[in-house]
């Protein structure tokens, strides 16, 4: 029989370097894609928030325009017309994203 020799692979050794490349190989796929998705995620929620107030500062700019520059048009009776207007404005805009969204998801 051939002889063995006894390296420094001795089974406590073994094991610990085993236990040492599971968690290295678990936090190279999982810990660090996690926190570039934080990152992701982050940068998405900041963005929603921004577009979301610049959406109801435009809605509110719409209205404020209606109500000011059309005159005597929308006086008395009338007086509803620019918030539905506005209203039908932000309908429309909100109708052509989902289309949008439904549409880019149904390419891939």
């Amino acid at each position: 029989m051939p002889d063995r020799r006894r390296d420094d692979t001795s089974l406590p050794n073994l094991a610990s370097e085993l236990w040492d490349l599971v968690r290295a190989y678990a936090k190279q796929e999982t810990v660090e894609p996690i926190k570039g998705l934080g990152r992701f995620v982050a940068f998405g929620m900041a963005g929603s928030v921004l577009l979301g107030i610049g959406s109801v500062l435009l809605a509110l700019a719409v209205l404020r325009a209606l109500q000011t520059e059309t005159g005597t048009l929308f006086d008395g009776g009338w007086s509803f017309a620019p918030y539905l207007l506005t209203l039908v404005v932000c309908a429309v805009v909100i109708i052509m994203a989902a289309s949008a969204i439904r549409r880019k998801g149904t390419d891939t």
